[in-house]
């Protein structure tokens, strides 16, 4: 959740949900945010710059090196990148607004993770070379010809927009193999959710509508 937008958790006493302010945090699967179709962005803001701020340092703080905004319960089309994973190296870092991806070519496999799924890895077919456009924090369009791990990168962040999680793009003997380890994710999250500790699927599904409505303010 977003530092200092609502937040639903169940009512102890009534089926109305208490409001609080949460800080942001990265979401598990299967949150519904993960399976979002996420909204393009309208305008720059001062709140969208201030999140993308505590995006990278959530990234981090994880030893990741990209996040979408889905990951972190916002339905709006961005993302973040630092191939480096290195906070030092903050020339390597790139904000993604509204990316459209183009000019793919040739095919190769290589492993994946997710900060969504901890811990869960898998191979994973990508296209090797592709251009990217979108616009930065200043709203400047811009255009990425890339290959190779940023490549990678950019595609299953652009995933995570559609709602996409890298294993969806798993051969099924390869995701037969993964499929307990995802299955415990779901497992925690329903158990979070029947003791209150996380919210119901309706209550996170009417926030992010309302958060699609109401956007992320000046």
């Amino acid at each position: 959740m977003v530092r200092g937008l609502l937040c639903p958790l169940r009512s102890l006493t009534s089926g109305t949900p208490p409001i609080i302010l949460c800080t942001m945090q990265i979401v598990h699967y299967p949150h519904p945010s993960l399976r979002w179709k996420s909204q393009p962005i309208q305008s720059i803001s001062g709140s969208l710059r201030r999140v993308v701020r505590e995006m990278f340092e959530l990234m981090y703080e994880a030893k990741g090196i990209g996040l979408a905004a889905n990951q972190v319960a916002l339905p709006f089309r961005f993302f973040i990148i630092n191939v480096s994973g290195d906070p030092d190296l903050s020339d390597q870092e790139h904000v993604f607004i509204n990316p459209e991806i183009s000019n793919q070519s040739g095919l190769v496999e290589g492993e994946e993770g997710c900060l969504s799924v901890p811990q869960l890895y898998g191979q994973v077919k990508r296209f090797e070379t592709i251009t990217v456009e979108a616009y930065d924090l200043d709203g400047q369009g811009f255009a990425m010809d890339l290959d190779e791990l940023p490549a990678r990168v950019v595609q299953h962040e652009t995933d995570h927009l559609d709602g996409v999680m890298f294993f969806d793009r798993m051969t099924d003997t390869d995701l037969q193999a993964l499929q307990p380890q995802v299955d415990e994710f779901v497992t925690v999250f329903r158990h979070d959710q029947s003791t209150g500790t996380t919210a119901s699927d309706a209550e996170l599904t009417e926030q992010l509508k309302n958060l699609e409505r109401d956007g992320l303010g000046g």
